[in-house]
C-alpha cells in the first residue's frame, strides 16, 4: 500500500561532488566520524585569530551559551537543487566561510536538499580539518530533524524510500505523522539523528533543533498532546547529550514564537524551558532557538508577546532572560531585501539587511545562504565592520 505522504517533496525542499569517500547515512554502516565538538577554548581561538590576523572587530564575535564564542554571521544551507552543481557550490561556500576566519557557525538540516546539504557540509568540514586550516573545536555545527528527508542520492522515489527505510523497519508509525510530512516520535527522531551524524561525518553535533515542531504539531494534535511529545523528544535529546553524541538542542521555528498569544500554533518560550527543566534538570540542554527576523519580519524585537513570570517581553528579551541563545533565519527575506531593500552607511541592500539582523540586541547571528562567489565576498566583507549601535538599528526597526 503506498504511503499517503502528499507533501514529501515540499517538506524536503522546505524548510557529483568533489571526490571523497562517500559517507553513508544508513544506520549500521561503519563510517569514520570526525571526533570533537565546538569548545570554549577552540571557538575563542578562532576569534582571536580573526581579530589578530584578519583585523576583524572583536564585536563581530559573541558569547554564546556554554561559554562558546561565535561569529555574528552564520552560513545557512537551505536553498538549492539536489544536484551535483549545487553540491559543489555549497562545499566551496563552507570552505571559504571557515578558512576566511570570519565565520564559524554552520547551519543545516537533514531535509535540506534531500540530505545532500548535510553531506556537503560534512565533506567540506572533513577537508578543512584534514588540511589543518580550522580545527573541529573551533566550529559550531547545527542541524535539524522532524521533517521527512528521503535520500536525494537514492534510486528510490521519495515514497518508496520512506516505505523501505522508515515504515517497514518500524521506525516510523503512520499514527505519528502530522500534515503528511512531519513526525517527532522517539524512534523516528533517533533514526534521523544518526543519519545526520553520518551525513555530517562527525561524532558529536553541537546543536540539534527540533524542526518547526510547534508550527506543524500544535494545530494538528493540540497543545496537550504536543507538550507530551515535546517532553519525550527532549528526553531523547538529553540521553544523546549523556552519550556524548550531542551537546545541546533547540527549537527551529517559523511563526509559533513570534505570533500573538491565542494564535493557533503559538508557543511561549517559558513553557518549552519548563519542559526541558522537567526532563534535564537545571543543566538541561535546551540552549538555542531559531526564528525568522528581518526588516519585513521584525516581530521578535518589536512585539511583547512572550510572558516570562509576570512580565511581557519581546522574544529576544525573553530568550535572554531564560538563558537561551537566538539564531535568526531569512535575513534577506528570501532575496527580496537584497534586491530592493534600503541602503545605510555605504552598505549594499544585502549588507544593510544583514547588518540590521546581526545588530538586534540578543541575536547571536543571522543565518544567510550564500553560494555565488560575489555574494560570499559581499556578505563576508560585513564581518570587517562592527555591528550597529542601538540608534541606527532602532531607526530601521521603526
Amino acid at each position: 500500500m503506498p504511503v499517503p505522504f502528499m507533501k514529501v517533496a515540499n517538506a524536503m525542499a522546505h524548510p557529483g561532488s568533489l571526490p571523497l569517500p562517500f559517507v553513508s547515512s544508513r544506520p549500521g554502516i561503519a563510517v569514520k566520524l570526525l571526533p570533537g565538538r565546538g569548545t570554549t577554548e577552540g571557538t575563542a581561538r578562532f576569534r582571536d585569530r580573526g581579530v589578530r590576523d584578519r583585523h576583524l572587530p572583536a564585536s563581530h564575535f559573541r558569547p554564546a551559551p556554554g561559554g562558546l564564542t561565535l561569529s555574528s554571521l552564520g552560513l545557512g544551507t537551505y536553498i538549492g537543487a539536489p544536484d551535483a552543481a549545487t553540491d559543489l557550490a555549497v562545499e566551496q561556500a563552507v570552505t571559504i566561510c571557515l578558512t576566511s576566519g570570519r565565520m564559524n557557525v554552520l547551519d543545516t538540516a537533514i531535509n535540506y536538499r534531500h540530505q545532500r546539504a548535510e553531506r556537503c557540509v560534512g565533506r567540506a568540514l572533513a577537508r578543512v580539518v584534514a588540511a589543518g586550516d580550522v580545527d573541529r573545536s573551533e566550529i559550531f555545527l547545527a542541524t535539524k530533524n522532524g521533517y521527512f528527508a528521503p535520500d536525494g542520492e537514492s534510486k528510490l522515489s521519495p515514497q518508496e524510500w520512506i516505505e523501505s527505510e522508515l515504515i517497514r523497519p518500524g521506525i516510523l508509525d503512520l499514527a505519528d505523522v502530522v500534515d503528511g510530512c512531519h513526525a517527532m516520535s522517539r524512534p523516528y527522531l533517533a533514526d534521523q539523528f544518526e543519519r545526520s551524524r553520518r551525513n555530517l561525518g562527525v561524532g558529536t553535533i553541537d546543536l540539534l533543533y527540533l524542526h518547526n515542531a510547534p508550527d506543524a504539531q500544535i494545530p494538528a494534535v493540540g497543545r496537550e498532546t504536543f507538550v507530551a511529545r515535546l517532553e519525550e523528544a527532549f528526553r531523547l535529546y538529553e540521553e544523546l547529550r549523556s552519550s556524548g553524541r550531542l551537546v545541546s538542542y533547540g527549537l527551529a521555528t517559523w511563526d509559533c514564537l513570534r505570533a500573538s498569544p491565542g494564535t493557533p500554533g503559538y508557543l511561549d518560550l517559558e513553557s518549552a524551558v519548563r519542559v526541558a527543566r522537567t526532563v534535564g534538570g537545571p543543566d538541561h540542554g535546551l540552549r538555542y532557538i531559531q526564528f525568522p527576523f528581518n526588516l519585513a519580519m521584525p516581530e521578535a524585537a518589536r512585539d511583547r508577546n512572550q510572558p516570562v513570570g509576570s512580565e511581557r517581553l519581546t522574544l529576544f528579551q525573553a530568550a535572554r532572560r531564560l538563558g537561551i541563545g537566538c539564531f535568526t533565519s531569512v535575513p534577506l527575506f528570501q532575496g527580496q531585501l537584497a534586491r530592493a531593500g534600503p541602503r545605510r552607511n555605504g552598505l549594499t541592500p544585502a549588507q544593510t539587511a544583514l547588518q540590521f539582523a546581526r545588530s538586534a540586541p540578543g541575536n547571536l547571528a543571522p543565518l544567510v545562504g550564500q553560494k555565488r562567489p560575489e555574494h560570499l565576498s559581499e556578505n563576508l566583507e560585513l564581518a570587517s565592520r562592527p555591528p550597529w549601535s542601538a540608534e541606527p538599528f532602532t531607526e530601521l526597526l521603526a
